[in-house]
């Protein structure tokens, strides 16, 4: 290993060596256990006798410092007299990032936000085994610079995949891949803003960062309220698209039902404006057959965006865009600023994945095990809580846990869960106009922790229940 050591000025060698490596030790540039040089290679690399350097060694040794071993060389002791490394400055939170931390962050023993899939049953295996024939197959131009929209491998296995699963109707040609959802959103802001577009309708409960990320991209923002059977197409006035969750509403698990899809639909092609289908967890359905995209009804006006954050893991940063042909080229060249394109090799490996239909394998095997736990989730809550209405669970990976009007408020239930280390988001988090009521996502937890997690759950609520 190379070590950058400072002996300072005005002390002997072997005295400069030995204090810069107390220095480097104290500071924790030299972390507990590291292996240092042998007292030959160090000496060639700071020009001094080999001898210097085993005496300062052997010194340090004695001091407590080090420690040698025959075989196992000299390495910086396990307990040391390291200063301790300042604690860093607690993020702030906002009602926008407390969504993003059950993305990103596990800060409670046990978590039930919404956003997460179980990723201890990630197919690490399957994953592996595509990796390999991904990359054994490969041309060597895949490892250079590629198509803004992504490798033709993925591009062919999602237009075969999505026209079987969801009924999405397009060609490889007319998919871009991108790094998720959040990417592909401020992608289509930007592309949309370019030629023309200013204004873009949104449900009004939804994800808390998408309302952001299109108004930096130049849109303006339009809230459509939601009812019993989802966004309230009927509203629709002259905005130059529609941003929505048909299949599964989020967070109320509502689907757009299908006169209201037509409804939508012949909005588009009158104004000639875009719906935007966010299809973020279509291939998790339990009971009932799974709804087509909309992009099947009007290809031409729908951009189909899906993503492997629910199917996999939303740290591979994979997803893709389905587009209408007039807006191929906007987006291909909001990609190619952004970041010229997504990791190929992931792009491969996914690709490999669908075609073996290991992909298929996978979802229907997580696809009975989210049902499972969905079932579990039901029942304990009609055990501890049968006040609570347990309501948008006929797919997905999260239900909705309506409140009586007459018990605590969602802030004191997600107070009183935090502090049994259990994590809740409410309803209010996403937006406003829905009553109160907890967001809970089932998927998670990983396995080992999912019964716990329901039991501090049940506990929250059977508090309330008898409040």
């Amino acid at each position: 290993m190379d070590l950058h050591l400072d002996f300072g000025s005005g002390v002997g060698v072997r005295a400069g060596l030995e204090e810069a490596l107390r220095r480097a030790v104290r500071d924790g540039r030299l972390a507990p256990g590291t292996r240092l040089p042998s007292s030959r290679a160090l000496a060639q690399d700071l020009g001094v006798a080999r001898n210097t350097v085993a005496d300062a060694y052997g010194q340090l040794v004695a001091e407590g410092w080090l420690t040698a071993r025959q075989g196992s060389g000299t390495r910086v002791a396990r307990e040391t007299f390291a200063e301790p490394t300042p604690a860093a400055a607690a993020p702030v939170v906002t009602a926008s990032a407390g969504f993003a931390e059950s993305e990103y962050g596990q800060s409670h023993p046990y978590d039930l936000r919404p956003g997460l899939p179980d990723l201890s049953s990630f197919p690490r295996d399957a994953w592996l085994a595509a990796s390999r024939d991904a990359l054994a197959a490969a041309p060597h131009d895949a490892l250079g610079h590629t198509d803004p929209r992504g490798r033709p491998e993925l591009r062919e296995a999602l237009a075969g995949y999505l026209a079987r699963v969801r009924g999405v109707r397009t060609e490889p040609g007319l998919i871009m891949v991108c790094s998720g959802f959040v990417q592909a959103t401020g992608l289509l802001g930007r592309a949309l803003c370019g030629i023309g577009g200013r204004r873009i309708a949104m449900e009004t409960l939804g994800f808390p960062d998408t309302r952001t990320i299109l108004r930096n991209a130049g849109l303006e923002t339009v809230r459509l309220p939601l009812d019993a059977d989802g966004v309230r197409v009927d509203r629709l006035t002259d905005e130059d698209a529609l941003l929505c969750t048909p299949s599964h509403q989020f967070p109320t698990g509502v689907t757009l039902p299908p006169a209201r899809r037509t409804v939508a639909v012949a909005w588009a092609r009158e104004r000639g404006a875009v719906i935007v289908e966010d299809d973020y967890d279509g291939e998790f359905r339990y009971d009932r057959h799974p709804v087509g995209a909309v992009q099947g009804l009007a290809p031409r006006h729908v951009v189909y965006a899906g993503t492997t954050s629910k199917s996999l893991a939303p740290g591979l940063r994979l997803g893709w865009l389905v587009l209408p042909p007039h807006l191929l080229e906007p987006v291909v060249r909001e990609k190619r600023l952004a970041d010229r394109y997504s990791p190929v090799l992931d792009q491969l490996t996914l690709a490999q994945l669908i075609v073996s239909g290991a992909y298929d394998r996978h979802v229907r095997r997580m696809r009975v095990h989210y049902r499972r736990r969905r079932d579990r989730l039901v029942a304990a809550v009609a055990r501890c809580a049968p006040r609570v209405r347990v309501s948008g669970i006929a797919a997905g990976l999260h239900a909705v846990l309506e409140l009586p009007a007459d018990g605590p408020g969602e802030d004191e239930l997600v107070a009183r869960a935090e502090r049994q280390g259990l994590a809740l988001a409410g309803m209010a988090l996403f937006g406003s106009g829905a009553g109160p009521a907890l967001v809970v996502g089932y998927g998670t937890p990983p396995e080992h922790a999912f019964a716990g997690a329901l039991e501090r759950l049940c506990a929250v609520l059977d508090s309330a229940d008898r409040s």
